[in-house]
């Protein structure tokens, strides 16, 4: 680190606040002197900001308000001074239309939040699903020593004896229930036992795998993304966290030293080990180009092809989240890993991943499977381009039912979630297998906000013939935790006009996962004409947040950001007058 000098604390940001000899800083000290600090607290110590999620209408955070004071704890006997400050919860289970809305909302407010206080390092806390790439993106582009503490998986579901998994397990039996194979008795039980602590959902949905990505990145301490919230192990990991970023300001190890290509390439590779979650497409490539490096849907397709699944993990595998960590969590399975990683790429820690490996233990191997034996050579992950998606879509193999995975046949098209709705529950309804369901107006602008509306359920009529999957195609997203021959992120979204906006019921789609394509039987010509005189559905907002995306989003293969969030170019420190 000889280039990178250690801070003094002649030399900490925060001296700006609270060093000076004018009026302002008078202003500020006695002020710490009002809310009960004294001098001796935090003059010359390192101001750590605990940017907290925590809220009492997030039940995957619910913990978090107690973790920020294990952090406190072990920043004041670091030697700093934290300070915690509230930052939007995005919470997956209430806020609607859907989370996606408000990632870039939290991205910007954490951005903000950092620079404008004084603050010499941070510590995030999060987990559930956008709020991971959302802290990371506006701390990164703070630029200041961050540390992320996961917020965890809860407990395994129980139901009936049978293990749940949150999410996942929801679909399954609700397609049971609608086929008239579970009762509302036993449906209505099941919803005491599938959730059964505070934390973020427990299969390799958004959450986990998010978490997953911030540890594999080196912006996490060693193991702590698989910790269950519930477990002891997690407030010692949030008080080692505090502990760190005390170290981490001292040292000047700022994010721009631990994220680089090298280290988006092991996220790209652990994404397909665990099939992590398609949604991890846009937030990924979204984090990396806040911190300048490069990444596109195509690098993702390329990984999906080398990387095989080796983490026996629903909704592709067996166990649930709590086994991972009982089975070495994630420094086990990079252990397994290790040929294909750059074990050079730098972490939290102050030294590389390889000393993570190093350290790991594999305690089971049939969850942390190894590479010759895995879960699924299916792909993780598959990019296909065709007509109907010029820049792109996603579908993941290992979740598909394999006789959908080259499939021709006639589009069901809806244009909006109701009619949809509408049409699946009607057992008159004109479907058989091999339809195509697509769903449009569900992009980042027509959503708004890309809702994870994508995983269409199966027409009733089909599951009471014992119908489980089915091709279906939207420009919306799905949940982390679902399954099925699902095609998302149409690109560019049918409410601006993509090609998607063309399809019609009965146009012939035909997907090829392993050519990567999809195409609609239609000329160019015909799709320009179709375009011409369709119109999209009113989602003009007079004013507001709303607004404010529709105008600014990107679509969802440059990562869904604002384009005025975009890039690394550098801000100013504020000035103090």
């Amino acid at each position: 680190m000889s280039s990178h000098p250690r801070k003094t604390p002649d030399t900490l940001r925060s001296k700006r606040w609270f060093g000076a000899s004018d009026l302002r800083s008078f202003g500020h000290r006695s002020r710490a002197l009002q809310m009960g600090f004294g001098h001796d607290e935090f003059m010359g110590k390192p101001v750590i900001g605990i940017l907290n999620t925590w809220s009492e209408i997030n039940p995957c955070h619910t913990h978090l308000r107690d973790r920020a004071e294990a952090v406190k704890r072990a920043v004041w006997a670091a030697g700093g001074f934290p300070v915690e400050i509230p930052v939007m919860s995005v919470s997956e289970q209430y806020q609607k239309p859907t989370t996606m809305l408000y990632r870039n909302f939290l991205a910007m407010e954490t951005e903000e939040s950092i620079r404008s206080h004084p603050l010499d390092g941070v510590v995030l806390l999060g987990g559930c699903d956008k709020s991971t790439p959302a802290l990371i993106m506006g701390a990164c582009s703070a630029g200041l020593p961050f540390i992320f503490v996961p917020a965890g998986p809860m407990l395994r579901g129980n139901w009936a004896g049978k293990v749940l998994g949150s999410g996942a397990d929801v679909w399954k039996y609700w397609a049971e229930k609608e086929a008239g194979n579970i009762t509302d008795d036993q449906w209505r039980d099941m919803e005491s036992g599938i959730a059964r602590s505070y934390g973020t959902c427990m299969v390799m949905g958004t959450a986990a795998t998010m978490m997953s990505h911030a540890e594999v990145l080196g912006l996490t301490l060693p193991g702590a993304s698989a910790i269950p919230a519930a477990d002891a192990a997690h407030p010692r990991m949030a008080a080692a966290s505090g502990k760190r970023i005390v170290e981490m300001v001292w040292e000047d190890l700022t994010p721009d030293r631990i994220l680089t290509r090298k280290s988006f390439e092991n996220a790209l590779t652990v994404h397909m080990a665990v099939a992590g979650s398609t949604n991890a497409i846009i937030h990924l490539i979204a984090m990396a180009g806040r911190a300048g490096v490069p990444l596109t849907p195509d690098d993702f397709d390329a990984f999906s092809r080398t990387v095989p699944v080796i983490a026996n993990l629903r909704p592709s595998g067996e166990f649930l989240m709590e086994d991972f960590f009982y089975a070495g969590g994630l420094p086990a399975l990079l252990k397994q890993l290790e040929s294909k990683l750059h074990t050079d790429a730098m972490t939290v820690t102050g030294k590389p991943i390889s000393e993570t490996i190093a350290l790991a233990q594999i305690y089971d191997d049939n969850v942390i499977r190894p590479l010759d034996r895995a879960v699924s050579t299916a792909n993780g992950l598959a990019v296909l381009k065709g007509n109907l998606a010029p820049d792109g879509c996603v579908i993941k193999p290992s979740a598909a039912e394999p006789r959908l995975l080259k499939h021709s046949g006639p589009a069901l098209v809806f244009e909006d979630y109701d009619a949809m709705m509408k049409a699946v529950n009607d057992e008159s309804l004109d479907v058989t297998a091999d339809h195509v369901m697509v769903l449009k107006n569900c992009g980042p602008v027509g959503g708004p906000g890309m809702p994870e509306w994508g995983m269409m359920p199966i027409p009733r009529k089909l599951l009471k013939q014992g119908v489980r999957d089915m091709l279906r195609i939207s420009d919306a997203r799905m949940s982390g935790t679902s399954y099925g021959a699902c095609v998302l992120h149409v690109a560019p979204e049918a409410y601006i006009k993509g090609p998607l906006a063309a399809v019609r019921t009965g146009d012939i789609i035909s997907v090829d996962v392993e050519a990567r394509s999809i195409n609609v039987n239609l000329s160019d010509a015909e799709i320009a004409s179709r375009l011409a005189s369709w119109s999209p559905p009113n989602r003009d907002y007079p004013r507001g947040y709303g607004k404010m995306s529709a105008a600014h989003i990107r679509q969802a293969d440059k990562g869904c950001d604002f384009d005025y969030l975009e890039g690394t170019a550098k801000i100013p420190e504020p000035e103090i007058h």
